[in-house]
C-alpha cells in the first residue's frame, strides 16, 4: 500500500537537507523504484538507520559514567588530585593510567564545570553542574540495553532520493556522517518518503565489509549487527583493553607472581606474596609457595556476555579456586574480581632480570630503610622492624623504642647476626640467603626460614 505525505513536505525536506550541510543536487536523475525499495521516515527501517548513526556517548564512560552522551573536547578533569585538560580521545587513557597506577579501589575523578554534553541526536546541551549532569544520565538506558547499535558503521557518502505523493522522485541528498544522516532523518514528517542508493557499504566492528543491494538486505545487515559485539555501555574502563585469546597467551607466555589476594574481604596478600603461578597451554597450572612446594590445578577461560573469565581450580588452594572476572590487563599486570569481596592481582615476570645475589648487592640493599621479620608461615615478628645501617643491628618495637642490638657481616650470601643479646638472642648466627629483591630476602639455617621485607615508610 502507498503512502503519501503533504504538498509542503517537500520543500521543508530541501530547507533541512541543506542546513545540515547535506549536498542536494540542482538536476537529479530520475531513478526508477518500486514501493519495496522505499521507506518511510517512521518505518522499522528508518529506526534502524536512526539508531545505527545516533550519536554513540559511551567512549567517554570512565569521566560521565553516561552512554547516551557525551562531554565536548575540550575540557578538565581532576583526577586523584591532578588537573589534566581532556583534547581528545586519546587523552582519556591518562586518566586510565592514573587509576591502574594504584591498585585501590578508591580513585576520585571530578569535572571542572561547566561543560557541553553532546546527546544521541547530536544536540548540545549545557551542564553547570554535576547535579545537572546526574538529571540526564538518569534518563540513560546502560548496560547494551539502548537503542544505539554500535557494532556496524556506514563507509560513506551515502545519497537518499525523496518523492512526492505519486512517489515520482523529486531530488537526492547526500550525506557524508552519522551526524547528516541523524539530522536529515530528524527532518523527515512521520510519512516522508525515501529510498537509497543502492548499494550500501558498511563495516562491522571488526573490520569486516558488508554490502546491501537493496533495502531487505540493509536492514538485515543493521538487525545481524544488533548483538555482534560488546557495545562497551558500562563504566568498566578496562574490559575492552583485551580479548579471551589475548589473555590465554599472556597467561602462558611468563610465569606470574601473587601479589595480592583477597577472598569474602579478608586479605591474605601476606601468605600468598610472590606465590609463582605458571599456566600451560594444555590447561594444567602451578603454583610454587615461598617454600619451593609445588600444588597443582586447572585453569579454562570463557566469554560470558562479552566479558572474559579464568577459572582455577585447586585442591588445597581453596583461596584461588573460582571463577574470576578478568578485569584488567596492563603491560605487566593481571586484576582478577569476583565481588566486590574477592581479588588476586597477579604481576608477570616477563622481562625481570634475577638479581645477582651477592655480597655486593646484599650489603647495599640491607642499608637503606628498616626492615620488619617473619617467619616461614608469614606471621610478623611481634611487629618489630630492624635498621642493618652500618653493619649495626638495632630493633625497634612498635611503640619506637628498642628491644635489641647487635651488629652483622656477609661472606658470599652468608649472613652472620651477631651480639643479639633480648628479643632476638635466639637468631644469632649463620644464615644463608635463598632469595633476594630489592624489597624482600629469604633466609635459611637448618630447617628454620625467615623472610626480611623492606620498609621504607
Amino acid at each position: 500500500m502507498k503512502k503519501y505525505f503533504k504538498s509542503a513536505i517537500f520543500t521543508s525536506l530541501i530547507v533541512v537537507a541543506l542546513s545540515f550541510t547535506a549536498c542536494q543536487k540542482e538536476y537529479d536523475p530520475i531513478v526508477e523504484t518500486s514501493e519495496e525499495e522505499t521507506m518511510t521516515a517512521n518505518s522499522a527501517v528508518a529506526n534502524l538507520m536512526t539508531n545505527m548513526v545516533s550519536n554513540d556517548g559511551s567512549f567517554d564512560n570512565i569521566v560521565d559514567g553516561s552512554s547516551c552522551f557525551d562531554i565536548r573536547f575540550p575540557y578538565t578533569v581532576s583526577v586523584n588530585g591532578l588537573d589534566i585538560t581532556i583534547n581528545s580521545k586519546d587523552d582519556l587513557r591518562l586518566i586510565e593510567e592514573i587509576f591502574d597506577a594504584i591498585d585501590e579501589d578508591n580513585d576520585i575523578l571530578d569535572i571542572i564545570f561547566p561543560v557541553t554534553i553532546t546527546m544521541a541526536d547530536y544536540s548540545d546541551i549545557t551542564i553547570k553542574n554535576l547535579a545537572e549532569m546526574g538529571e540526564y544520565s538518569e534518563e540513560c538506558i546502560e548496560g547494551g540495553n539502548d537503542d544505539d547499535i554500535e557494532c556496524i558503521d556506514v563507509i560513506y557518502p551515502v545519497t537518499f532520493f525523496t518523492y512526492d505523493r505519486e512517489e515520482q522522485q523529486t531530488g537526492s541528498v547526500s550525506v557524508e556522517s552519522d551526524k547528516e544522516m541523524r539530522r536529515f532523518f530528524a527532518g523527515l514528517d512521520m510519512e516522508d518518503i525515501v529510498s537509497l542508493q543502492f548499494p550500501v557499504l558498511f563495516e562491522m566492528y571488526d573490520g569486516a565489509k558488508v554490502t546491501a543491494n537493496n533495502i531487505e538486505e540493509l536492514r538485515a545487515a543493521i538487525e545481524r549487527a544488533k548483538e555482534a559485539c560488546d557495545e562497551d555501555d558500562d563504566d568498566d574502563h578496562n574490559d575492552d583493553d583485551f580479548t579471551k585469546e589475548r589473555l590465554d597467551n599472556l597467561l602462558a607466555e611468563c610465569p606470574w607472581l601473587v601479589k595480592e589476594v583477597k577472598r569474602d574481604n579478608q586479605y591474605n596478600s601476606d601468605h600468598y606474596y610472590n606465590y609463582l603461578m605458571n599456566f600451560s597451554e594444555d590447561g594444567s597450572v602451578t603454583v610454587k609457595d615461598r617454600e619451593g612446594n609445588i600444588l597443582n590445578g586447572e585453569w579454562t577461560t570463557r566469554v560470558s556476555d562479552y566479558r572474559v573469565l579464568l577459572k582455577l581450580e585447586f585442591d588445597f588452594l581453596v583461596d584461588f579456586s573460582l571463577e574470576w572476572f578478568v578485569y584488567e590487563i596492563d603491560r605487566d599486570k593481571i586484576k582478577l574480581y569476583a565481588g566486590d569481596g574477592d581479588k588476586i592481582i597477579l604481576k608477570t615476570t616477563c622481562g625481570i632480570v634475577p638479581e645477582v645475589c651477592d655480597a655486593a648487592f646484599i650489603d647495599e640493599t640491607l642499608s637503606t630503610c628498616r626492615w620488619i621479620v617473619a617467619n616461614a608461615e608469614g606471621g610478623f615478628l611481634e611487629n618489630l622492624n630492624i635498621d642493618f645501617s652500618n653493619r649495626n643491628i638495632h630493633v625497634w618495637n612498635a611503640n619506637g623504642e628498642i628491644e635489641d642490638e647487635g651488629n652483622w657481616s656477609i661472606d658470599g650470601d652468608v649472613l652472620v647476626f651477631n651480639n643479639l643479646s633480648m628479643t632476638l638472642a635466639n637468631y644469632i648466627g649463620e644464615w644463608t640467603v635463598i632469595e633476594c629483591a630489592p624489597y624482600r630476602f629469604k633466609i635459611k639455617r637448618g630447617d628454620e626460614y625467615l623472610i626480611i621485607e623492606k620498609d621504607c615508610e
